[in-house]
């Protein structure tokens, strides 16, 4: 049966996200990303100048509006993750949707940023930040090695990311008016690369593809990939290294206020004119 083009592709099992998450809460929580996300997000807060009164926290897996950020608020509302991706806020009922380390765990983000978009009053904000780009390549290309010479083939263990490009363009499909991503590498490291998938479990991140593997992984194999990541991705000390981008993205909801793009041919001066007039 031929696919409908119109419907996203499902990538990720987000029943599985939500069991493994509430795991990682019983267990003790690894949020050193969350921490250090929570407090770009409250300094890029307090550069925005507008005020806004009603806020929204989608899907981000622990706290990330805090005091005093939060007290400069009306009202909060958190939304809980949903296996379906609707996120039930009312028409131009926000001024403000933030959201951390979620997005990228989202099958269809498109629909989803649309989603935030209509949610939004005019001259609303939406501020996130997602894990993409490189993250965790030295963890990928380890299994991939590790896999191919123990078994023979390779199975989906790491999450394809989106890259910088990609949100922006994103950002625009979905109707925001002045859209800005940038992106935060962070290199972490850890003793081993079993210390790492330690910590991945403790953030409720670890493999939820819906094409992943059904077998626990063989101890052979586990064990050759965190020696294959220790002979490539090792510093002079011995401790590897772990890559994570953290994109940031940020989009308006259109207003009148805004700066409007010049019409096309609307310039009082041509660009050859002004190459002409440059100093040699």
């Amino acid at each position: 049966m031929a696919q409908n083009p119109t419907t996203a592709p499902i990538l990720f099992d987000r029943a599985l996200l939500r069991a493994r998450q509430g795991r990682a809460r019983r267990a003790g929580p690894a949020t050193f990303l969350l921490d250090r996300v929570t407090e770009d997000l409250e300094e890029r807060l307090q550069a925005v100048t507008r005020e806004f009164s009603d806020a929204a926290e989608i899907w981000t897996p622990g706290e990330l509006l805090r005091k005093p950020v939060a007290d400069r608020f009306k009202s909060i509302t958190r939304v809980e993750p949903d296996e379906m991706e609707t996120l039930r806020l009312a028409p131009e009922s926000l001024d403000l949707a933030v959201s951390a380390l979620a997005l990228q765990f989202v099958n269809d983000l498109p629909g989803v940023l649309a989603q935030i978009r209509r949610a939004l009053r005019p001259d609303g904000l939406l501020l996130a930040a997602m894990i993409g780009g490189d993250t965790l390549t030295e963890l990928r290309q380890s299994f991939a090695a590790a896999e191919a010479e123990c078994e023979g083939g390779v199975s989906p263990r790491v999450a394809p990311f989106a890259d910088l490009r990609d949100v922006g363009a994103l950002l625009q499909r979905a109707g925001f008016a002045l859209p800005v991503t940038d992106v935060d590498r962070l290199i972490v490291r850890y003793d081993s690369a079993l210390a790492l998938m330690a910590d991945l479990r403790r953030m409720g991140a670890t493999n939820i593809l819906v094409e992943r593997r059904r077998v626990p992984t063989r101890r052979a194999t586990l064990l050759r990939m965190a020696e294959i990541y220790g002979e490539r991705f090792a510093d002079a000390d011995g401790r590897i290294r772990a890559t994570c981008d953290v994109i940031w993205l940020s989009g308006w909801a259109p207003h009148e206020s805004q700066p409007k793009p010049l019409r096309p041919g609307s310039a009082k001066a041509s660009l050859e004119a002004a190459v002409k007039r440059a100093p040699k």
